[in-house]
């Protein structure tokens, strides 16, 4: 067949295909979609190139693994278990390990691939946050990329499950404690995932059954929606000449877009690669087959649920008894209740900011975090809460690491978990307001050239040089809301409340010096958008 006849059937193809689908209409506006061109939009495609190689290494690993909980005798190439019994889960992730060619190197790749999914997850919600890429119009997308976290947290923890290894069975025992915490339910949630007593035999089929299907099926339909939505709403973009609220500048998705994408997904695939085959993780013939009346040391869950653990280690035993119930307030308040206040924050925080602020309009330019001081001094407390909880999690490691008292060591981490949190919130608000009054002083003095004169009279003096007209649109093109008036005395007492937190929050600020035309220009660049935004490539 030559090469024109070849053409013709391939366009006549094309044609009866769009006259019943919009194949080409919708293909012509999505290659030339623009895209953002800096480099930390690429977090969330960091994300989703990660959950595309669990899903390939995922389909591998299935074909070999067993999730049964029946009691085998191992006979495999692993000697120091032969002879020992094992349930069939274990057993299977050995024979991955030892006798499936490359069975390792996936089952390793994979894991690390999921740690990769998980963080870069985390560092593109706290993109988001800092940058104010939450606000409307992008509530809704904000509340979708929470809940594609906590998908991930619950997939990593099913997944770290099913080798039904001591330390992922340990991980068990503490999921089991912190069910029966639940008052009322507890116990029957209890016996309903484990099919019984602990450890029954139901628990890892139903956790496997969760980790092929059920969950990765709402995240795909969660990345989905996630992704649909940054289509139609467009990206946010900073401050630069040529970009305001009312437009949407970028690179083509075909060819600049898609070859930057591509070759992310290329280092992706080979890093994680490189981690499964040169550096070990969740070696499980070292730490043995679980057995319920063994107790792992040095036990610590992966990262992203480490915080879990620390703050079960670090909260005092603490119950009481109402009812007849026993309220176990030591496992229920660290390990239900303040996951449960984190991710109800995380989820209203958005709606809690146009609260305070009052503001309709809508939001495409990036926040820069100093401009923000309130709001980037809440994200650092935040995370240093996070951490302190997540050292807490290994104190027993960190204790015989630095020979010293656990005891000791989990007092000092109680205060910190305190104490470090208010301390990091104060110190990057002041940060946050010194960077900008730099910014004050180098739109007045300019940028120091690193020449020095001396004057006539012997002193000496460092030149400086203008800031460049891009530099001052970057900073003079902020966007910050008024706090609201003053409560009245006698209003509404959620009024009240409204305007003093709106003062709190948005009061704190370093006025910049522009001249007339350049705030008038600042003022159109941050104007809300009037109708349907242009959309430019380059």
């Amino acid at each position: 067949m030559d090469s024109s006849k070849a053409a013709r059937i391939a366009e006549d193809g094309a044609v009866a295909l769009d006259g019943r689908l919009p194949v080409m209409e919708a293909g012509r506006e999505l290659l030339r979609k623009a895209f953002p061109d800096h480099w930390s939009f690429l977090l969330g495609e960091l994300a989703l190139y990660s959950f595309v190689l669990l899903l390939l290494t995922g389909v591998y690993l299935t074909f070999f693994f067993n999730p049964s909980m029946a009691e085998v005798v191992y006979h495999g190439s692993y000697a120091p278990l032969n002879g020992v019994p094992v349930s069939e889960a274990y057993a299977s992730t050995l024979r991955i390990s030892f006798d499936i060619r490359g069975g390792l190197l996936i089952r390793q790749m994979h894991h690390w691939a999921a740690l990769l999914f998980v963080a870069s997850l985390s560092v593109h919600l706290l993109r988001v946050f800092f940058t104010g890429a939450f606000r409307r119009p992008r509530e809704l997308n904000w509340v979708l990329g929470v809940t594609l976290f906590l998908l991930a947290v619950l997939e990593g923890f099913c997944g770290y499950s099913l080798p039904d290894d001591l330390l992922s069975g340990t991980g068990l025992r503490t999921a089991q404690g912190i069910v029966l915490a639940i008052p009322l339910v507890g116990s029957y949630l209890q016996f309903f995932g484990f099919g019984g007593e602990f450890p029954g035999q139901a628990v890892i089929p139903r956790l496997y059954s969760t980790h092929i299907l059920l969950v990765p099926g709402l995240l795909l339909a969660v990345i989905g929606a996630h992704l649909t939505l940054v289509v139609h709403l467009k990206h946010t973009q900073w401050a630069v000449p040529g970009r305001t609220n009312r437009n949407v500048v970028g690179m083509p998705a075909f060819p600049q877009f898609a070859a930057r994408s591509a070759g992310l997904s290329f280092a992706v695939f080979g890093v994680s690669a490189l981690l499964g085959g040169l550096a070990q993780i969740n070696p499980i013939w070292g730490y043995g087959p679980y057995r319920p009346d063994i107790a792992s040391t040095d036990a610590q869950p992966d990262w992203y649920v480490g915080f879990l653990e620390g703050a079960l280690r670090l909260m005092p035993p603490c119950e009481i008894r109402v009812a007849g119930h026993t309220l176990a307030f030591g496992v229920l308040m660290p390990t239900v209740l303040l996951p449960g206040l984190m991710f109800a924050m995380l989820y209203l925080y958005p709606f809690f900011e146009a609260w305070l602020t009052g503001d309709t309009g809508e939001h495409h330019l990036c926040d820069r975090p100093r401009n923000r001081p309130t709001r980037t001094g809440l994200g650092v407390a935040a995370i240093a809460f996070y951490t302190v909880l997540l050292l807490a999690g290994g104190q027993d490691v960190l204790a015989d690491t630095f020979q010293v008292s656990v005891n000791g060591l989990n007092w000092n981490l109680r205060i910190a978990l305190l104490v470090l949190p208010p301390l990091s919130y104060l110190i990057t608000k002041r940060v946050c307001l010194g960077l900008q009054e730099r910014d004050r002083e180098r739109l007045i003095e300019g940028d120091e050239t690193g020449d020095v004169r001396q004057s006539v009279e012997g002193g000496y003096q460092e030149d400086s040089e203008p800031l460049p007209a891009a530099r001052r649109y970057l900073l003079l093109s902020r966007d910050l809301p008024q706090p609201l008036a003053e409560p009245r005395s006698g209003g509404p007492w959620v009024d009240r409340l409204r305007r003093a937190l709106s003062g709190w929050y948005h009061g704190d600020r370093v006025e910049l010096p522009a001249r007339p035309a350049e705030r008038a220009g600042a003022r159109a660049v941050t104007a809300p958008p009037g109708g349907e935004e242009p959309e430019r490539v380059e």
